[in-house]
């Protein structure tokens, strides 16, 4: 057995009990005081830390009873930072008097501080997520490293916001209504996992005639959520298309893989949607958009991709100098941006020299909407 005292995101309860496993269940948990050390704020970071301050104190909770799987399963977490964190022997105080704990302090104290931390703040924008990726980093342990863990930590959290957003309700008044217990994974294989990740599933599920599936083995290519803008000048009467190669058509031997599309990126953990286009259309395009008008979201490739789209009309802007070139060079983008007339951008698409999913479907809810915004400006 061993104790722990925690200050930071363990003390959100949904999290430490992902963490734990098991080990929740039997753990005692007992409010408790570190005299001497202060919770300050990570810069850059959603998580905290504590600092040595002999006239500070860090509450949190002294964890009583931990079996050995927990502590490891602990230790594994606490492990994935950057800084490298590892148990440190304290005395905290509770209730009923000092009490001889562990607690994880990381190995540098060195930096900026971002100032004191909040649990309540950080559980409302950062808990759901955490807890969401908290689940993939579990899964992870005993099948890889906390180096290996800790380096894909980002594109886990990215994918957790999608997994948060595919919670959001969604209209099922014509297709079926799933219910608790109606498809169940009963073995889950992940053997590929960096910036896009590949889940084998041994999955069934109800059918139509009311029976049920025997075993079905699927597999899904994983990644972030994105969101998709199309730049529209009303007055003008033209649409901005951005052009750069992509390694899909060049994977399949297109001899042409630079593509024309609208601006797009992924949705960044914490991040809306709406922010996530007015972020990239300035990244890609150096383009301030006025407003966005949401086109609606969509899955591109349901049967093998868990990628969700959520499209905008973003209004502009689009003076004879605004195309140009543009993307984030650390992230190996190069990209030039197009400005064309409505009609010219539609004789593309005729012809097939526009191949994109994303870009077709913006120009064709543009076209259904381009009268009534021509007549706005």
């Amino acid at each position: 057995m061993a104790d722990i005292f925690i200050y930071g995101t363990l003390m959100h309860q949904p999290l430490l009990r992902v963490v734990l496993g098991a080990g929740f269940d039997v753990v005692e948990q007992i409010a408790a005081r570190l005299p001497g050390w202060r919770v300050e704020a990570v810069p850059g970071e959603v998580y905290p830390m504590v600092r040595a301050d002999a006239e500070a104190e860090a509450h949190g909770l002294l964890l009583r009873g931990l079996t050995e799987v927990a502590l490891a399963r602990a230790d594994f977490y606490e492990g994935l930072d950057n800084y490298g964190y590892l148990r440190k022997p304290v005395v905290v105080q509770t209730e009923d008097g000092p009490a001889e704990a562990t607690v994880y302090v990381p190995l540098s104290q060195d930096g900026v501080s971002a100032g004191d931390w909040n649990l309540a703040a950080w559980a409302e924008k950062w808990g759901e997520l955490s807890t969401l990726a908290a689940e993939e980093v579990m899964w992870w342990m005993g099948r890889a490293t906390t180096a290996e863990v800790g380096r894909r930590y980002g594109v886990i959290c990215t994918r957790a916001q999608a997994r948060l957003n595919a919670l959001e309700e969604a209209p099922t008044t014509l297709r079926r209504r799933a219910r608790e217990g109606d498809v169940r994974v009963n073995a889950l294989r992940r053997p590929y996992a960096e910036f896009f990740a590949v889940e084998e599933l041994e999955l069934s599920h109800v059918r139509f005639d009311g029976g049920e599936s025997g075993p079905i083995q699927r597999a899904a290519f994983v990644s972030a959520d994105a969101a998709t803008v199309l730049p529209y000048d009303p007055k003008r009467d033209r649409v901005m298309l951005v052009e750069q190669m992509r390694p899909g058509p060049l994977a399949r031997g297109d001899a042409q893989p630079w593509v024309l599309e609208p601006i797009a990126g992924r949705v960044d953990p914490g991040e809306s949607p709406e922010e996530c286009a007015h972020r990239e259309a300035m990244e890609e395009a150096g383009l301030v958009l006025e407003r966005l008008i949401p086109t609606g979201g969509y899955y591109p490739s349901p049967g093998a991709k868990t990628e969700y789209l959520y499209g905008f009309i973003g209004l502009a802007d689009l003076h004879d100098d605004a195309a140009g070139l543009g993307g984030v060079a650390g992230e190996g983008e190069d990209i030039r941006a197009h400005v064309v007339s409505f009609d010219a951008a539609m004789a593309l698409l005729e012809s097939g020299e526009i191949n994109v999913g994303t870009t077709v479907a913006s120009l064709l809810h543009l076209a259904a909407r381009r009268d009534g915004l021509r007549g706005q400006s």
